[in-house]
């Protein structure tokens, strides 16, 4: 594959909350099947689909119980493979979102591991005994605490960088690397076109088990967390970003070009700048994306300075450039600009860029009383963080309907009342609103990068 899959732009849609198509107040795949003409008529490229795969849901589908499974709460497997079909009939390429650093600990090989010392899984996930009746050693959990968790059964401390019901795989064993290059062949196999890989860079750790060393408190910054999260009190050199992660990269690519598929990899780091140019290379990651955009420190006149130093600083290298996303506030609140400016702005960048759903509409985010928080993450750190919800609330479809055309039951988060003007059926024919005007950016776009 040639670079034709470069200065294209990606959709992202978080299934729970795009179109309801079963009643259950979640959405699903054919929700998205339901929606392929409007996708189409946006004109992006690749449209990535958040984890459907069989989970309990304890991190909404990022914890994941089973990799070649479609959860019944999206559908089933034969919807996937629809989903794909009518897709292609439409130009459109799909990338699906696998999380290769951890599963859920309700997955086989988890329950398989924690069930004895020496079996053929014990060595499938990150295991420590612990020094002098405590953690084996500093590391913390980007969702709050430390990152070890007890097993009474196993006798031994698993490793879990987010819940701890997301235990962390153990890329040092070959067994696993090989496995999960064979998740990616199953659906490669199906037909999809490329992958969004979950925190890529976390998945090797210090084999030595090192503290992470202190960091000075003028220097935290709220890259993938918030502010107050003690996650960001640590220089993470010893539990992400490993160079252990470079050959493996390079597997996943050989593999990813058998099937002229592209990859895009999340990096959570303070020097993304680095790590996204160590990751994407012509025999690694085809480009990655970074929180520089996504945290609550976005500075809309510093854009272009951090895209032309990406360049600069990594020229056989490729960014993938986000403003919005399923885990950060949307840019609209997080911004004094207009939707408009920030649109414009995001579809000039060089690079790949990714619209996450609803963000071609104009919406910002929304504000949820605790009752309706659903994110483990929000509830941790209420009310100083509030979580990811406000930015999971229902797609607006139709303004005058109770949910908004969403669903027809109570949906799984609260449809935003003031998402009623700027719902689809409201801005669809207005040559004036925002979804008018980002097809007209992304006519210009098409050009300019042709």
């Amino acid at each position: 594959m040639a670079d034709n899959w470069k200065n294209k732009v990606i959709y992202q849609i978080y299934p729970r909350s795009f179109c309801d198509t079963s009643g259950n107040g979640v959405g699903d795949l054919r929700g998205i099947i339901n929606k392929a003409d409007y996708i189409k008529d946006l004109g992006v490229d690749y449209v990535w689909i958040s984890p459907f795969f069989k989970s309990p849901q304890f991190d909404y589908g990022y914890d994941v119980q089973d990799y070649r499974t479609v959860d019944p709460l999206f559908g089933s497997n034969k919807d996937f493979l629809e989903l794909v079909e009518v897709f292609k009939k439409k130009n459109l390429k799909i990338m699906i979102d696998l999380v290769l650093s951890h599963t859920s600990t309700h997955h086989e090989w988890f329950l398989r591991s924690n069930s004895a010392k020496k079996n053929d899984y014990s060595d499938w996930y990150v295991w420590a005994d612990g020094l002098n009746d405590s953690e084996p050693n500093n590391w913390l959990s980007v969702f709050g605490g430390s990152a070890w968790k007890w097993s009474e059964k196993r006798q031994a401390y698993y490793l879990h960088n987010f819940l701890e019901q997301q235990a962390d795989l153990n890329f040092h064993n070959p067994e696993v690397q090989n496995q999960m290059l064979d998740e990616l062949h199953y659906w490669l196999n199906l037909g999809v076109d490329g992958f969004r890989f979950d925190v890529i860079n976390f998945l090797f750790h210090d084999a030595n088990l090192r503290d992470n060393p202190p960091k000075e408190s003028e220097k935290i910054r709220p890259l993938g967390f918030n502010k107050d999260n003690p996650y960001g009190t640590q220089y993470h050199i010893y539990d992400n970003s490993r160079p252990e992660m470079l050959p493996y990269l390079q597997k996943i690519r050989a593999l990813l070009d058998k099937y002229n598929a592209v990859s895009v990899g999340e990096i959570v780091a303070d020097n993304f700048n680095q790590v996204m140019g160590d990751y994407t290379t012509e025999n690694r990651l085809h480009m990655a994306y970074s929180f520089e955009f996504l945290s609550e420190e976005f500075n809309y006149d510093y854009v272009d300075n951090v895209v032309d130093n990406f360049f600069k600083t990594n020229p056989h290298s490729w960014p993938c450039w986000a403003f919005s996303n399923h885990d950060s506030t949307r840019i609209a609140s997080r911004s004094i600009k207009t939707p408009k400016e920030l649109m414009a702005k995001l579809l000039s960048l060089k690079g790949n860029v990714c619209i996450y759903q609803g963000e071609e509409l104009g919406l910002n985010e929304s504000e949820l009383d605790y009752a309706d928080v659903r994110d483990p993450f929000g509830k941790r750190f209420w009310p100083e963080f509030k979580g990811r919800d406000g930015c999971r609330t229902p797609m607006p479809w139709i303004g005058a309907d109770k949910n908004l055309g969403f669903s027809k039951t109570k949906p799984w988060l609260p449809a935003d009342s003031g998402f009623q003007d700027l719902a689809v059926d409201e801005q669809l024919n207005n040559n004036e609103s925002n979804l008018s005007f980002f097809k007209r950016l992304m006519h210009q776009r098409k050009q300019k990068f042709t």
